[in-house]
């Protein structure tokens, strides 16, 4: 398969977003009132309260996307997630729990066309995103099955889960007793100490030659060379960590954060401890994904921001959790 890219359409690349009737998922778990899990709150990293310069006046930061004006942000001391949520841990999440994704419970979730096998292309793929051919609706894919049906997570313990929507991440959370970070702390933490870099380690996206993160090389959508040795999601401690220890910040998936998604909202906002809007039909997304490419969606920067709806699910979307202190 050939894709031809639009010039007219960038951020369905990002994020293709799900049109579905809302099925209410049935839980069976038991809220834990902000304790963390005690394995879990091994895993996380604790930031003092601090204030940061947020945003970014980049010139070629995507300005319809709200990236700007860099203002500073005053947040309270948080924990964090060393690195995204893995399939092992969701795994047992679900093993506890027998919790059901919506992927799950809908039948299907997005795929990238190369992941498909072209023998399969047929049985698998219901439909694509019109604008977006690369985006595959493909029945049975969901985080257990990352490809469709055929495709397991066996050798990807240690790799981001994916295809859950914003909704499962709150059953998560619900569980584990934590919460999702706000897009400020996201950020906060992803800059890992440094002032207005473009990545969490500097401004140029090598360092003498050597990959950083794991974000698509080659021409999209057609060829990843995977030059950074990743075509896919890889594991996420497969690069170094930033200054404060984070792992997997930009690249690799997406990461749901709990505000709604606005692109002017934060400019008459408050700059302690925002939150975002109080609704909204999206929630933001932060840190880009192994599919982002500067050519196309050059949103793997540590102040670049994306939003998709609550309920959408794709085979590049996972997240990472926070919780206060207190």
């Amino acid at each position: 398969m050939s894709c031809n890219t639009p010039s007219s359409v960038k951020k369905a690349c990002c994020t293709p977003s799900a049109e579905r009737e809302r099925i209410e998922p049935v839980l069976s778990v038991a809220h834990r009132a902000d304790r963390v899990r005690p394995e879990l709150a091994q895993e996380m990293i604790t930031l003092p309260a601090s204030s940061f310069l947020m945003g970014t006046d980049y010139a070629e930061a995507f300005l319809a996307d709200g990236e700007g004006p860099v203002r500073e942000v005053s947040l309270s001391a948080f924990r964090i997630d060393r690195t995204p949520v893995t399939n092992d841990t969701f795994a047992r999440f679900v093993e506890q729990t027998g919790y059901t994704t919506e992927a799950e419970r809908y039948g299907w979730s997005f795929v990238f066309w190369q992941s498909i096998p072209e023998d399969r292309w047929a049985e698998l793929v219901e439909d694509t995103v019109a604008s977006t051919p690369w985006w595959c609706k493909v029945s049975g894919a969901s985080w257990k099955h990352p490809e469709g049906p055929g495709s397991d997570i066996e050798n990807r313990s240690n790799h981001p889960v994916v295809h859950l929507s914003w909704n499962d991440t709150q059953a998560y959370c619900e569980w584990s007793g934590q919460r999702l970070p706000t897009e400020a702390e996201w950020e906060f933490a992803a800059r890992g100490g440094l002032v207005q870099k473009l990545y969490p380690w500097g401004d140029q996206l090598r360092d003498k030659g050597k990959h950083l993160c794991n974000i698509w090389q080659g021409e999209f959508p057609n060829v990843d060379t995977g030059e950074d040795g990743y075509q896919g999601t890889c594991p996420v401690e497969a690069f170094p960590a930033n200054g404060y220890g984070l792992y997997s910040a930009t690249g690799n998936t997406w990461e749901w954060c709990a505000d709604w998604f606005d692109p002017a909202y934060h400019r008459a906002a408050t700059r302690i401890d925002p939150h975002g809007p109080p609704e909204g039909q999206a929630r933001v997304m932060k840190g880009g994904s192994f599919l982002c490419h500067k050519s196309y969606c050059n949103r793997y920067r540590v102040a670049a921001r994306s939003s998709n709806t609550p309920d959408s699910s794709t085979a590049h979307i996972g997240f990472r959790c926070a919780a206060d202190l207190a």
